[in-house]
């Protein structure tokens, strides 16, 4: 039987191009198949978000170790946090009996860049890195709320990405980098946001200010 039924049904009945090999190789997806995060809020409901967050320099992150937040933990027996992102956000994704996904075709979204068979050639990205996180307010949690945070598929916190862009990325906020795919500006600022709120994490003046002109401009 294969875990996380309700991702593989969705999978299961989307017929997409990404499906469809041509003899040049595979066909590009439609629009349609750019899967982003859940839970992405509105426009009007990150804008009230965004005012509601504390504004306040960044911590030291002196102390910070990335096994302080336990991560890629089983959160759905016997999928881990990654391999349920993998199937929650790929497209006719196959997995083992471990929950490892085999095959499938993944999105993206910070490059429009499409990824396919190779799970191994997608990553899942913390949106809010670890290290982010530990410098605006996570150095005070408890190991259970850094657990949390780090395998949280039910926000926008995890996102599918380039192994490139995802190192491009690295622990940099809003007013550092921004992905290289305009189109996602708005989603990204918006997830960004949300993720802020919902753990209590600090904002720079800076990224409030990036993240303020984002919605103002992309949204």
């Amino acid at each position: 039987m294969t875990p996380f039924p309700r991702v593989l049904a969705r999978a299961a009945a989307t017929v997409s191009a990404a499906a469809v090999v041509m003899v040049l190789g595979w066909a590009s997806p439609a629009a349609a198949d750019h899967t982003l995060p859940p839970n992405i809020p509105s426009d009007s409901a990150a804008q009230t978000q965004l005012n509601s967050l504390t504004v306040a320099a960044k911590g030291p992150q002196d102390g910070y170790d990335r096994s302080l937040f336990p991560h890629w933990n089983v959160v759905d027996s016997p999928c881990t946090s990654r391999q349920v992102v993998l199937q929650r956000d790929g497209h006719d994704v196959v997995t083992d009996s471990n929950c490892q996904p085999t095959s499938g075709s993944w999105w993206s979204a910070f490059d429009d860049e499409w990824v396919y068979d190779v799970p191994g050639d997608i990553s899942v990205d913390h949106l809010v890195a670890l290290s982010e996180a530990w410098k605006t307010g996570a150095a005070d949690w408890s190991t259970a709320r850094r657990t949390e945070f780090a395998n949280d598929v039910t926000s926008s916190q995890l996102w599918l990405a380039t192994p490139s862009s995802n190192s491009s990325k690295g622990d940099k906020d809003p007013s550092e980098w921004m992905p290289p795919n305009t189109a996602v500006h708005c989603d990204y600022a918006k997830s960004w946001i949300n993720v802020k709120y919902v753990y209590d994490l600090t904002v720079t003046s800076a990224e409030e200010s990036s993240l303020q002109n984002t919605l103002d401009t992309a949204c």
